[in-house]
């Protein structure tokens, strides 16, 4: 009883972890059709080889990882915390959806279709046959919530997903009344870490 008490006490922790860089190239122009074929192709690609020994981060408290149904969260949550640990895997931990736009005869470097491609979607103006940005924001309120459940069971809980679904995320948490303890930003394997 007197263990279960003090677990109690003990503060509540999220974990978000963005994924491993992905091993694509991403160098050079890209017409229309090759932007969409990268989209594919990254959201097939394995990770870059990493280490990652980081003196916040659980290992030896986590035996589940919530991450996405893409293949970069999965390998990446594998990597950092064994094959012994179990995967949550879930769709609704997937990234924000990107659809690029038609603009066919020209070429321009992967990072600007991105970019241009994400903006119009947030406007609202290029989101034909995904989920509009506001669906999305509400799929992170339902996962930060997922998250804070787990939590307030298993006392610690490990997202490895995506940056902007991770961004999003650490807003809905906040609004929540977690409070962020450690933030490394945005970068691929960067960790934030959320008490209560």
């Amino acid at each position: 009883m007197e263990a279960s008490i003090n677990k109690s006490a003990l503060p509540k922790r999220i974990f978000l972890i963005r994924h491993a860089r992905p091993d694509l190239p991403k160098s050079g122009f890209f017409s229309n059709a090759a932007a969409k074929q990268y989209i594919t192709d990254y959201d097939a690609a394995a990770v870059e080889n990493f280490i990652l020994e980081h003196e916040t981060l659980p290992y030896n408290d986590v035996d589940t990882v919530y991450c996405s149904t893409l293949p970069r969260s999965q390998l990446t949550a594998k990597a950092i915390f064994g094959d012994k640990v179990q995967l949550k895997v879930d769709n609704v931990f997937r990234e924000f959806e990107r659809r690029i736009f038609s603009l066919p005869l020209i070429k321009l470097p992967i990072k600007l279709w991105l970019v241009s491609a994400r903006v119009l979607w947030f406007m609202g103006f290029n989101n034909r046959d995904i989920e509009t940005f506001k669906e999305a924001k509400h799929r992170a309120r339902q996962c930060a919530e997922t998250l804070a459940t787990d939590a307030h069971l298993n006392q610690t809980t490990v997202l490895v997903a995506h940056g902007l679904l991770n961004n999003f995320i650490r807003k809905e948490l906040e609004q929540m009344g977690w409070h962020k303890t450690l933030d490394e930003g945005h970068g691929y394997l960067s960790v934030t870490l959320f008490q209560q």
